[in-house]
């Protein structure tokens, strides 16, 4: 089982998403995260996935868009750091990433699949890690993480957006 992080193990902006992290076996949570936001997904229809609960707020297919991005894109830091690569790694900005998406024109189950692929990737390269590469470490936007955090921060994340989506969406 992965052991929470310390929270000396990531940026503490990252907490808003740890501490959203219940108790238990992180990748059983994932798992069945994954499973219910699929879920959700499946009930949410097209045209409700164009959804925008104020005029600058991102569509429900954004969040979704958001969410896997974020998933690849911390899968490729917990990858490199992993690998101990030492370079590294650029901040990125999530607003342009979802304004230069094309999130708002596909089909929802098509974002969807892509939830549950890069999902699916993420949970098969953390179980290959043993706990010593789950605590290396490297440098992304400036700050440290442990690879370990990064499964963490990725959980929060979504269970975060999952709150929101319900809460203001449906």
């Amino acid at each position: 089982m992965i052991e929470r992080p310390a929270e000396s193990e990531y940026d503490p902006y990252y907490r808003l998403y740890t501490e959203q992290v219940p108790q238990g076996d992180i990748l059983e949570i994932m798992e069945a995260n994954g499973k219910k936001t699929l879920g959700l997904l499946a009930e949410i229809g097209e045209t409700k996935a164009a959804y925008r609960y104020a005029p600058d707020k991102w569509s429900i297919k954004q969040v979704i868009g958001h969410v896997t991005d974020v998933e690849r894109i911390f899968s490729y830091r917990a990858l490199a750091f992993a690998r101990l690569d030492k370079n590294p790694l650029p901040s990125f900005e999530q607003d342009d990433y979802v304004r230069h998406a094309n999130f708002d024109d596909r089909r929802l189950g098509h974002i969807a699949q892509e939830f549950e692929y890069a999902r699916l990737s993420f949970l098969a390269m953390f179980k290959g890690f043993d706990k010593d590469i789950l605590m290396r470490s490297g440098t992304a936007s400036g700050r440290r993480f442990t690879v370990r955090s990064i499964i963490f921060i990725v959980a929060g994340h979504e269970i975060h957006h999952l709150r929101v989506l319900k809460e203001r969406y449906l």
